[in-house]
């Protein structure tokens, strides 16, 4: 990924915390047939490897699982928001009409070694870790044993589990940093307008960051 200076996002926990609130990634793969993508919910944990390790399963039909082998390296990249900048929102574009439409993002792309865990032990601890995590919410959280147990053992069988060690944790914050801070204000305050609250308000702590 392509990352100027002035995007570069190196706040781990701000990384963390994206990945934790935005779990669907895009699983990125160039095995035995060549590239792949699959998107994928993942389960995150900060305490297991040096930059964490994220926890996956995916259907037994999917050809991901045989197409790669424990050991290869993969990436998966987690998005939290992104949005459309018109340059009329520019109060420099007024006076000297030389500004041009963008897109700002905040991205999270993890490297990895990728494990392969065909078996049924570890499929149903990432089932069970993944659902307790976003079932926490729930009026009345469900829970694997709330399903026949000859059900909830022919699905498992239907999964296999994948491990990724996290080796490298690129981040992005796109959010018009190069511009002069009252551009980046105007921008920010023209997505809140509009509803887009977390590019918005981005954008208005970036441009806070700059000196005037």
């Amino acid at each position: 990924m392509y990352v100027p200076a002035h995007f570069k996002e190196a706040n781990r926990d701000l990384l963390y915390g994206l990945i934790e609130s935005h779990p669907l990634g895009i699983l990125i793969t160039n095995g035995a047939s060549g590239l792949d993508a699959n998107h994928v919910p993942f389960d995150f944990d900060r305490t297991q490897g040096e930059h964490g390790t994220l926890y996956c399963h995916v259907a037994r039909n999917n050809a991901v699982w045989q197409d790669v082998a424990t050991g290869d390296d993969v990436l998966v990249v987690f998005r939290s928001a992104d949005a459309y900048i018109s340059p009329n929102w520019y109060p420099s574009k007024h006076e000297f009409h030389k500004q041009v439409p963008t897109w700002n993002y905040i991205v999270a792309h993890a490297h990895g070694r990728i494990t392969v865990h065909d078996d049924e032990r570890h499929a149903r601890r990432n089932v069970a870790k993944l659902t307790h995590r976003h079932e926490a919410s729930q009026p009345v959280p469900w829970k694997m044993g709330d399903a026949p147990r000859e059900f909830t053992a022919s699905m498992v069988k239907a999964i296999v589990a994948l491990e990724i060690e996290i080796t490298r944790l690129v981040g992005k914050a796109k959010l018009s940093q190069n511009k002069e801070p009252r551009d980046i204000r105007s921008a920010g305050d023209a997505l809140i307008v509009q509803g887009n609250e977390q590019i918005g308000q981005a954008m208005l702590a970036a441009a806070a960051k700059k000196p005037e």
